[in-house]
């Protein structure tokens, strides 16, 4: 897999992860294990409150399933707490094994804050996009494959070998491998191609939702990064 690298920087081996990209996986780990260990009445309740459910969002379906929203902030939480919720053991190795390269590149450009930030709202931009395309559905679903996409998408642009510059979005390379992507995801959403024995959905929509965010985010957080990079390099000057 092809990485970022500075030009006269030392070799970055594809195993010597960045810890927040270790931490990331410790914690998807941890959020899993909690959950498959709980009782089937607890995970009923994590499901119904962190999963992603569309249905919970339309106005139409809780009138006529009599269902209680909840509060802005119980409708805003699973945005989020979608992310780290996975249907088995697989679709968590899968997605690990996924976030430990396209995650490095982005850790080592952005920074620890950054990271997880972007990593967030990639994950967000991938939700809103699946319930845009699935309004009203009662599925739940789960997992980090939205917000890894956006870390893929920024990872794209980033994999050049002599500067810091981003390919530009527009470019033969990014848009060839975008469409790649999403005849990808497509297929997938079609066939079922990739699940794991107890995923429901392939979110596919929430997949390019993400990576198209990763793109579009990229620039604004290579920037601030480089901003922070030079701030701390004229403070020690």
């Amino acid at each position: 897999m092809v990485y970022f690298m500075e030009p006269r920087g030392p070799r970055q081996p594809f195993l010597l992860a960045p810890w927040p990209v270790l931490f990331m996986i410790g914690l998807l780990a941890l959020a899993y294990a909690v959950f498959a260990f709980a009782p089937a009445a607890l995970q009923e309740r994590l499901i119904l409150d962190y999963a992603f459910i569309p249905a919970r969002y339309s106005p139409a379906f809780l009138a006529a399933s009599g269902v209680n929203p909840g509060t802005v902030l119980e409708q805003a939480v699973p945005f989020i707490g979608y992310i780290f919720m996975h249907g088995s053991l697989e679709h968590l190795a899968i997605n690990s094994i996924w976030l430990l390269p396209f995650g490095a590149v982005v850790a080592r450009r952005f920074g620890a804050a950054l990271f997880f930030t972007f990593f967030l709202l990639c994950g967000v931009a991938g939700a809103a996009a699946h319930l845009a395309c699935n309004w009203g559905s009662a599925v739940p679903v789960v997992g980090a494959s939205a917000a890894i996409s956006g870390l893929m998408g920024a990872a794209f642009r980033m994999m050049n070998a002599y500067d810091r510059s981003l390919a530009p979005i527009l470019s033969p390379r990014i848009l060839t491998w975008s469409a790649v992507w999403i005849g990808i995801n497509v297929l997938a959403g079609l066939t079922g191609l990739g699940t794991g024995s107890t995923v429901q959905l392939i979110a596919w929509q929430a997949h390019i939702g993400g990576y198209f965010a990763g793109l579009l985010l990229a620039g604004i957080f290579a920037a601030l990064a480089d901003w922070r990079l030079e701030r701390s390099q004229s403070g020690h000057r």
